[in-house]
């Protein structure tokens, strides 16, 4: 089902030392008297930043960053890989405390997992595929069949052989020629995001001698079984902005560039029709989105666009025969579904109106069969999914037991399919696939994810909860407690997640990992603030741009009201949130301290203006519609006023552990470094600050299944600790 925004960081410590004052939590002695122990000697100083003086001044107004040196875009200057390197080892003496805690975590993590496992094959074509784990391997192997048993799998891609040599290894993009004879697959062994795709016959189990770099993985195979496109990326900004046309047996460097992106605030994509006779270049921004068309049977086509592109205006398109079913907010703020014969889709005039928008209902997307229209919706939070009858009119909404769930359909390749594969979820309940008679709305269970050992979903609970905000609107919280560790007295540990950008939302799921602190006693909760769609499109609009504090301000509020209905206890309350949701946890951090005992802030994007203002930095002109641009003076003073980084103050902080990647294509390694040195200047308490880098990593953490949890049970170990739960 598609969406219209489906869419993203010790040796030679010594000499980058600075001569600066050190906060309460650094002060270790550097030298040592004769009466020290050599138990004390072994304490190790938090890394210290020296301090270099970098003038930054735009709209009048002079900013001084003295950690602006931290910032090395080939990350191999040696005061900054040795900063880093220093900030481990000090992190791994403040949490050594916790290695047992975080080896139990680990353990109970992984053994959740059923170690052998496959997933539900999907039909492509005259195929069924699908993947599968074994063991401890960390990777994936992708296998199909002939039919839906799996009888005689064929292996295509083992993921595992190809990662033995890396530290980091990915695919992505795994695309099938038409006649099921030829694999393209992207390979990433940097963590940057910047991917190398190879082809390998099927028929033999050999690759091709066809390597194309710097791409974003994915490719579109046009119909002659020879020919795909695929799209290559600036290498400084990272951002995918031409799509080529490459032969199979040619050089790269001979591939016809068949569009240009000249927009930098737009993102490109590849995709392809449902009945594979067009192929698709997908144009999104935060404010616009489009599609260009390229006939698949024609390997000379230039792609046309559909309509000319407008500011605000988006749309997405899908194909049935000769109509184009489109949702769009053309004059629907919540999105409505039109149609018009591809013929006359160039001119809006011809668009008419399938199912009207509505104030309080989103629509967020389609997906075709040969005789139904499958369409999904949110109403308050809650997203349902509807099956109409193409010749009948006739509709059957989709029951659940869950008062809140997630639901998305996946895997429906076929036009002619007489079934809709659905997954669901719910916080209490683990991931499930089911395959729905789509004229009957029969649920057929072919799944459920096992979880591991004496789980029970019995012994869980879920709410949903509406929290006024200071503004007096009413912001949705879902949480998720183990029946007999709740009290609701204000005694339980509470840990607060929240994400709130890009129209991104995070619906209510399940996690076996998050167990390990449900069956201590914590509740979790998920506050569904602004900057997500789960009221709608407003619900985004009211959380970006000149209403972004709109987002920090609800997740401030929700854990005063937890806190007030005795949810969590007041001094036992934790957050957490990664990249964007970085940003809100540096934000609270500066604006309600006093309300967190611990914060983790993953891969955060924390210096908000000196970011936006650096165009080379990747994705940065993409985020305008996100943010604003700060080189217009009036989103320049907001962001500046909510910015983690330029907001740190002389206050007392919670207790944070920071992490990021080295190798991170989203937010660059430097904006939590620059944040942790600031903080470490100006923190006036004795809270821990730690800085957990990943030399190996990028945006999305450790590759490899097991490997990335090891990540999850430092987390957790750190939080654990605080709320003084130590096994």
């Amino acid at each position: 089902m598609k969406t219209l925004h489906s869419f993203a960081l010790a040796a030679l410590s010594v000499a980058i030392l600075s001569a600066c004052d050190k906060a309460p939590e650094q002060k270790i002695q550097s030298t040592m008297s004769e009466t020290q122990s050599v138990t004390e000697q072994t304490q190790v100083t938090a890394p210290v930043a020296k301090k270099v003086p970098h003038e930054m001044t735009i709209h009048e107004d002079t900013r001084i960053d003295n950690y602006y040196w931290m910032r090395d875009d080939e990350r191999k200057d040696p005061a900054v890989i040795a900063h880093l390197n220093a900030e481990n080892t000090y992190t791994d003496a403040m949490l050594k405390h916790t290695e047992t805690l975080q080896a139990t975590l680990f353990e109970e993590l992984k053994g959740r997992i059923q170690k052998d496992d496959d997933s539900v094959p999907t039909k492509s074509g005259d195929y069924y595929y699908s993947s599968q784990t074994r063991g401890d391997n960390e990777y994936p192997t992708y296998v199909r069949s002939l039919d839906a048993k799996g009888t005689e799998q064929q292996i295509i891609l083992d993921v595992n052989e190809l990662a033995k040599e890396h530290d980091y290894y990915a695919v992505t993009g795994l695309s099938v020629s038409p006649n099921g004879n030829l694999l393209a697959y992207g390979e990433d062994t940097v963590s940057r995001r910047i991917y190398t795709i190879w082809v390998k016959d099927l028929s033999t189990g050999k690759l091709l001698t066809d390597k194309l770099e710097g791409t974003d993985g994915d490719i579109v195979w046009a119909n002659d079984n020879k020919t795909f496109y695929y799209i290559k990326k600036d290498l400084q900004t990272l951002l995918g902005y031409q799509v080529y046309r490459h032969t199979l047996g040619t050089p790269q460097a001979q591939d016809e560039l068949v569009y240009e992106e000249t927009n930098t605030s737009y993102y490109t994509g590849l995709g392809k029709s449902k009945d594979k006779q067009e192929i698709y270049i997908w144009h999104a921004s935060t404010n616009a989105s489009g599609v260009s068309v390229i006939d698949a049977n024609d390997t000379k086509a230039l792609p046309k666009r559909l309509i000319e592109r407008e500011e605000n205006l988006e749309y997405d398109i899908a194909k049935l025969g000769n109509i184009y079913y489109i949702v769009t907010n053309l004059n629907a703020v919540n999105f409505q579904l039109m149609t018009v014969h591809k013929d006359k889709a160039h001119d809006k005039a011809n668009w008419q109106t399938l199912i009207p928008a509505r104030d309080d209902i989103k629509l967020e997307g389609i997906d075709l069969f040969a005789n139904h229209l499958v369409y999904k919706e949110r109403e308050m939070g809650q997203s349902r999914v509807t099956i109409r009858n193409l010749t009948s009119g006739d509709e059957q909404q989709l029951s659940f037991n869950d008062s809140s769930y997630m639901i998305h359909a996946y895997g429906n390749n076929e036009l002619d399919s007489d079934s809709l594969r659905v997954y669901y979820t719910s916080m209490t309940t683990p991931g499930t696939s089911y395959d729905i008679d789509l004229d009957s709305a029969e649920k057929t269970l072919l799944k459920q994810q096992k979880v591991v050992g004496d789980f029970n979903a019995e012994n869980y609970a879920s709410e949903r909860l509406f929290i006024t905000a200071r503004d007096g609107v009413k912001v949705p919280v879902s949480l998720v407690y183990r029946k007999d560790k709740f009290k609701q007295d204000g005694s339980n540990p509470l840990l607060q997640y929240a994400y709130g950008s890009y129209g991104a939302t995070m619906d209510p799921s399940f996690s076996s990992g998050r167990l390990s602190l449900l069956d201590r006693g914590f509740v979790f909760a998920i506050a569904h603030i602004r900057g997500s769609q789960m009221l709608g499109r407003p619900w985004y609009e009211d959380g970006k741009l000149l209403h972004k504090k709109n987002t920090f301000n609800d997740f401030v509020d929700v854990t005063k009201a937890l806190v007030a209905q005795q949810y969590g206890a007041s001094d036992n309350i934790f957050a957490m949130g990664g990249s964007a949701g970085g940003l809100l946890m540096g934000a609270v951090a500066n604006q309600a301290p006093e309300l967190y005992k611990g914060m983790v802030a993953a891969v955060p994007f924390v210096d908000v203006v000196t970011t936006m203002l650096d165009a080379s930095l990747p994705l940065t002109t993409n985020e305008y519609g996100e943010w604003g641009n700060p080189n217009d003076k009036v989103y320049y003073e907001y962001m500046l006023s909510y910015s983690p980084y330029d907001q740190v103050s002389k206050q007392a902080y919670p207790n944070m552990l920071v992490t990021t990647g080295l190798h991170d294509s989203q937010v660059q390694y430097f904006e939590p470094a620059k944040w942790v040195a600031k903080l470490r200047e100006f923190k006036t308490d004795d809270n821990k600050l730690v800085f957990k880098i990943d030399m190996e990593a990028g945006h999305g953490g450790a590759s490899g299944r097991f490997k990335s949890l090891e990540d999850t049970a430092l987390n957790y170990a750190f939080i654990l600790d605080l709320a003084g739960i130590k096994k």
